[in-house]
Order: C-alpha cells, then sequence, then structure tokens
C-alpha cells in the first residue's frame, strides 16, 4: 500500500493504448530500480466481438509476465463497478494515453479527480479542460492544435520522462506538495465536471 500505484481501467479497444507504457521496457524498468518502486493495475473488458481489442490485453498481459520479476503489475479480471470504485479512489496516478482526436470523454478520469487522483495523460476528451499541468496534472503528448498525427514513440518517451523526473520524485520526496495535486484536483475538476454541469448544460444548450 506503500508503493506508488499506477491506475488504467477503461473500456479495452486499441485506440487507448494500453500498451503504451510497454513502449520500452528496459527503460520502465530502470525507472522503477533507479527512481523508485512502482506498481501497475489494469482493467477492462473487450467486447465479445472486438478481436483487435483482445489482442491488445493479450499483449498488456504478455508484458505483465515478461516483466513479473521486475515491476509489480497485474491485469484484473471481469471489470465491473466495484472494482472501478476501488481503482479510481485507490490509485495514485490515472493513465489516460489514447490516440489524439479519438477519446469521446474519458469518465474514468474524472472519477478519479474526484477522488484526488491526478492524471498523467494525452490531451484529449475531458483532459484538454481538466489539465493544469503541475496541478491538476500532468500531459503526454502534443497540445491541442499543433501536430495532429499520434508518434507513439514520442508519447512513450514523454510518459516515462514525467515519471521519472517529476511525478515519481514527487510522490516519495514531496509528500506536501503531492497532496496539494491531490488537493488541486479535487477543487479543478471535481467541482467542474460533474452531473450538475452535464444537466445544466443539457438544459441550456437544448433551447
Amino acid at each position: 500500500e506503500r508503493v506508488f500505484t499506477i491506475g488504467f481501467a477503461r473500456r479495452a479497444i486499441p485506440y487507448k493504448r494500453a500498451n503504451l507504457i510497454f513502449h520500452d521496457t528496459e527503460r520502465l524498468v530502470q525507472i522503477d530500480r533507479e527512481i523508485g518502486d512502482f506498481q501497475i493495475i489494469f482493467a477492462g473488458k473487450a467486447h465479445p466481438k472486438g478481436e483487435e481489442s483482445k489482442k491488445m490485453i493479450k499483449k498488456v498481459n504478455d508484458n505483465i509476465r515478461d516483466l513479473k520479476d521486475d515491476i509489480e503489475t497485474t491485469y484484473l479480471e471481469n471489470y465491473n463497478m466495484d472494482q472501478a470504485a476501488l481503482l479510481t479512489s485507490g490509485a495514485d496516478l490515472w493513465l489516460n494515453n489514447p490516440e489524439r482526436g479519438r477519446e469521446a470523454c474519458g469518465t474514468s478520469g474524472m472519477k478519479a479527480a474526484c477522488n484526488g487522483v491526478p492524471q498523467l495523460g494525452t490531451l484529449d476528451g475531458w483532459w484538454i479542460e481538466g489539465h493544469i499541468e503541475d496541478v491538476t496534472g500532468w500531459k503526454i503528448g502534443s497540445e491541442p492544435g499543433e501536430k495532429k498525427e499520434n508518434d507513439e514513440e514520442a508519447d512513450a518517451n514523454e510518459l516515462y520522462e514525467k515519471l521519472e523526473n517529476k511525478i515519481i520524485p514527487l510522490f516519495y520526496s514531496n509528500k506536501k506538495k503531492w497532496t496539494q495535486i491531490m488537493r488541486n484536483a479535487i477543487a479543478h475538476n471535481a467541482s467542474f465536471f460533474n452531473a450538475h454541469r452535464m444537466v445544466r448544460e443539457y438544459v441550456v444548450n437544448a433551447f
């Protein structure tokens, strides 16, 4: 429970890139050994006919098996609402790295923010509005309006750089600052991304 915990739980579909964090497993292991111990929890179901989604889950589990002696990682089976509640309240960091331009919303990240869990993610869906660098969390990849192509290698490199140089050192060495970021996630994001705003905008925009 004292180990830095990264959560990644959502509908399993290739564009959400669950496997991105394993782009360079040697570097990932190096970060764990030299910067700070961490663990990763994955969850999410594929559509019964989603063959590419099933292949993605298999790749994630292949990486988990390959890294079992180096990094504590697991993929929870039979993902459900009870597991989702535990993950979005119990993780230390919410990872969300979809291909830009394809994320409809990203409600799992909103739920995590309501529980004071900051996010590391690509600027797509809700995170375009919710992201304030080093305040509510951290970004991966280009800003909206910049290059539109999704560069997996560049995104993975920035993911590693943020974990290595900012996020994990902050978690272990500056609890006061980390706690403030958790509070910021609630103050800035939970107060804005909620059902009250949703219903209000539906009513206002419907007329």
